[in-house]
């Protein structure tokens, strides 16, 4: 949270390209390191003097130099990419330069604060909900302790599963997956990553989870293994994809009787196919799954604290998942509402592609909108942040894929908000070049920085803000706005409603949408990790150790 003056001034570190650390003669630069001998008073300051101002003027010429060959506005703080749809060929040298130059762009600007930080800090935006004393806590029965005994020790049933989708569709189906294994009394194997057809995303389990860490919290529920034994190796698999929403009956009388014959069973597409409607004791290993197996590989959980606490350094800050990509326009039927352009591209694009409409046929793109099933744009995520609150100086980092229109698509939130930050922003020159090409990589690093952040807002669900709501949910209820799109919108297109009002009026209507514990009531529906409350979390009182 919110620093001290009294450690206000912290040390900063300004990287700079090895060509010009070489370029620099080995007496000058100890003459840099290395503290001048004591001599005469006017010797040594105009020592001081002349190696001070060459010491400047070469860090000036690093930038001039920067701005000229990449085109740097030191006036806009993301990615200076963000205008075409893919980045342009550099090469690593160039690379390195341009992530220098980010970085300290970003340090700069985090360590100046713009002088009100302390203003930002005290605004009521960052007020975390009451969690009315909700804690997690997963007692298992009795019954399931003692059927778990057999089921561990067991090594004559395997499951494979193979799972598809992004990082968050990922995680929802090996989560089922854990269930299923559980259900049917097999050990599992490690869950096979299908490679994403959009991303061309190659990495395995272990390159993005931890592995060992997910076996180990799981050991008294299902095993877990790497492989098959020799054993199984030859044996006949027995295949099956289930229909959606399938219970544990089901589960049982399609694939038990055949799995205990062959000892293999190999499932595919689990996305949404098991029940949000199961015993208790399924829920709380649904809960144990999400959020304390299913950890990052250590590099990726690493590196995305280090952002994480780069973006804290100054306080408190917002992590937007903002849902603008081309395909999410397409999907969901919508319109991005920057220009006449860019909505005939969209509307050609699911013309000839139908397919791709994952929303409603038989309605137009406002009756969507005013329905509250299209995503935010820039202005209305800028529109509802102010109005709730969110100081101008507030730290902002930016979750998310390219959005439909480039830099100018983020125009009214920058212009807003100043300190918006992506990853790349912030990320240390190398940083990221290993995860580069592994789009699930990228996207657990984002998942990192926003679970870590004071407040939490997507612009648009998805299985991500859901995963989102669950975790921040599980970890005491840390503050998470649903935008609340289908009442709120109305208002936003009365141009002559006042701007106290229209203030008054979002935030009333936001009040009960700020991450406070909310009952899964609706079981059908409602999905355990998104809302863990009865299931896996208690009252302090009622708490089981």
């Amino acid at each position: 949270m919110a620093k001290s003056k009294n450690n206000a001034k912290k040390l900063s570190y300004i990287s700079v390209p090895s060509q010009i650390i070489n370029s620099i003669s080995s007496s000058s630069l100890n003459s840099l390191l290395v503290s001048p001998k004591k001599s005469s008073r006017n010797n040594n300051t105009k020592f001081l003097r002349s190696h001070r101002l060459w010491w400047f003027f070469t860090l000036f010429l690093v930038g001039f130099i920067g701005m000229l060959t990449f085109g740097l506005n030191l006036d806009t703080p993301f990615s200076l990419f963000l205008c075409s749809t893919a980045q342009p060929n550099l090469s690593a040298h160039s690379k390195s330069h341009l992530s220098v130059l980010r970085h300290v762009q970003f340090s700069a600007k985090v360590e100046s604060g713009d002088g009100d930080g302390e203003v930002g800090e005290k605004s009521g935006f960052w007020k975390q909900p009451n969690g009315l004393g909700y804690k997690a806590c997963l007692g298992f029965s009795r019954d399931y302790r003692r059927v778990s005994e057999g089921i561990v020790k067991s090594r004559k049933k395997y499951l494979m599963v193979v799972v598809s989708g992004g990082l968050n569709q990922q995680r929802n189906q090996i989560v089922d997956a854990v269930v299923i294994a559980r259900i049917l009394g097999a050990a599992l194997v490690v869950p096979i990553l299908q490679v994403n057809v959009i991303w061309g995303d190659e990495s395995e389990f272990a390159d993005i989870f931890d592995l060992e860490h997910f076996k180990r919290v799981l050991a008294n529920d299902v095993v877990v293994v790497s492989a098959l034994p020799s054993t199984h190796l030859m044996a006949k698999k027995v295949e099956g994809s289930p229909p959606l929403h399938v219970t544990p009956s089901w589960i049982r009388s399609r694939y038990l009787r055949r799995l205990n014959k062959e000892g293999v069973l190999l499932l595919r597409g689990l996305d949404s196919r098991l029940s949000k409607d199961l015993p208790s004791d399924l829920q709380k290993l649904r809960c144990k799954v999400a959020f304390n197996a299913l950890r990052f590989a250590k590099p990726v959980q690493e590196l995305g604290d280090k952002i994480s606490e780069r973006m804290a350094s100054k306080g408190p800050y917002l992590a937007l998942h903002l849902r603008m990509e081309n395909d999410v326009w397409v999907r969901t039927g919508c319109l991005p509402g920057l220009s006449p352009e860019f909505d005939e591209i969209i509307t050609n694009e699911r013309i000839q592609r139908p397919e791709l409409l994952t929303g409603r046929s038989n309605m137009t793109y406002l009756e969507r909108k005013m329905a509250g099933l299209c995503p935010l744009n820039a202005m209305d995520v800028t529109r509802l942040l102010k109005a709730l609150g969110a100081p101008k100086n507030a730290r902002i980092y930016w979750a998310g894929g390219q959005p439909l229109g480039g830099k100018e698509a983020l125009l009214p939130l920058v212009q807003e908000f100043p300190h918006f930050y992506s990853k790349e922003d912030i990320a240390m020159p190398g940083e990221l070049e290993p995860f580069s090409k592994k789009a699930s990589i990228m996207a657990a690093i984002d998942y990192i920085v926003s679970e870590k952040s004071d407040v939490f807002m997507p612009s648009h669900g998805g299985n991500m803000g859901h995963a989102l709501q669950g975790h921040r949910a599980y970890a005491g209820h840390k503050k998470y706005i649903t935008p609340n799109k289908r009442h709120m919108l109305p208002y936003f297109l009365n141009s002559s409603l006042p701007e106290e009002e229209f203030n008054r009026i979002v935030k009333e209507l936001h009040q009960d949408a700020l991450g406070q514990p909310e009952l899964r009531t609706s079981k059908a529906v409602r999905d355990v990790t998104k809302y863990p409350i009865p299931e896996c979390m208690c009252n302090d009182s009622h708490a089981i150790s």
